[in-house]
């Protein structure tokens, strides 16, 4: 696939932006770039022992899910006025789903980055769930892991009716790292009516497309896709088939899609073809190639910048409708 001209994008310090000419992007026109993460050995490090406010606004819940006949784990960070005295009535506040990588699980996010800290600047609740290596679908060959319906069908239910959220699309926001950020930008494009906004930090955005000449990749993705190159749920979980086939007077109801990608990463061309497909069928969409690698400094730095474009969406979109 041809990489878009140099006309789709401008040249920052050290950003690249690209950028589709819809009214949709209005909104976030005054996202700044990602700032520089300094003494970060000194931060990953102070993450992992957070102070006891911190601690109290990070819980851990388990959920008995039927779709995966299993009990399945997640961590919510809570905002800090979440806890305060109530009022009449109770606050609501939007949710932000942060989806895990390959080999990682639900508590990651807040293992392994401030988020916590950084969550203390906004209004979310953020809810990290567990996806185990299931590429955040319906396994062809595992018929219990069914993580794509789990998250659809059952977590956010579980979450809306359990805690004091804003239930409703323009106030529910899905990113995620590396196959989490395959999963998030495939939920967005799958269900449009759940989700306002969707992010992808260094995504494995080809996983259906991947086959037998990955061996990090192969286990997970033959047992959740299929051996076939053109079984039934490559075809379905294919987000590039999903885009490009995606009928036009469907795209003006698709969320925004917000997707980063370092400069040094395995996964950089796959991003940019996505970028290019996405600008083709006119959908509304950020792209950003960033200096970084494959690794906890970056996604660090995109779970901040994800959450300040959530607000920034949500106060854009609240601005219009004034």
């Amino acid at each position: 696939m041809n990489f878009p001209s140099r006309r789709y994008f401008k040249k920052t310090k050290e950003v690249f932006l690209f950028r589709c000419g819809f009214s949709a992007l209005a909104l976030l026109a005054l996202i700044c770039a990602v700032p520089a993460q300094n003494n970060n050995n000194q931060k990953a490090k102070n993450a992992s022992k957070p102070t006891s406010a911190v601690d109290a606004r990070v819980q851990t819940f388990r959920f008995e899910s039927k779709l995966t006949a299993r009990e399945m784990p997640y961590r919510i960070v809570f905002p800090p006025a979440y806890f305060a005295a109530k009022k009449a009535p109770p606050r609501r506040y939007p949710a932000v789903y942060l989806l895990h990588g390959l080999t990682g699980h639900f508590d990651n996010w807040t293992d392994k980055t401030r988020l916590a800290e950084y969550a203390a600047e906004f209004d979310f609740l953020i809810i990290t769930p567990e996806g185990g290596d299931g590429w955040f679908t319906d396994s062809a060959s595992a018929p219990d892991d069914r993580f794509e319906s789990y998250i659809a069908e059952e977590l956010i239910a579980e979450i809306d009716g359990k805690f004091r959220t804003a239930a409703d699309r323009n106030n529910r926001f899905i990113a995620g790292l590396s196959m989490g950020g395959y999963g998030a930008l495939k939920f967005g494009l799958k269900y449009p009516e759940k989700f306002a906004l969707v992010g992808s930090f260094s995504g494995a955005l080809d996983a259906a497309l991947r086959g037998q000449n990955h061996p990090f990749l192969r286990p997970s993705i033959l047992t959740v896709f299929g051996a076939a190159e053109d079984s039934p749920t490559r075809r379905e979980n294919d987000i590039f088939r999903l885009a490009r086939e995606m009928p036009p007077e469907k795209i003006k109801g698709l969320p925004f899609v917000y997707f980063a990608c370092g400069t040094e990463d395995a996964f950089l061309a796959t991003n940019r073809e996505l970028a290019a497909l996405l600008l083709e069928r006119k959908i509304p969409h950020e792209f950003r190639q960033l200096p970084g690698r494959h690794d906890w400094k970056f996604w660090d730095a995109q779970a901040l910048e994800f959450l300040r474009l959530a607000e920034r969406f949500l106060n854009g979109a609240k601005a219009k409708a004034n």
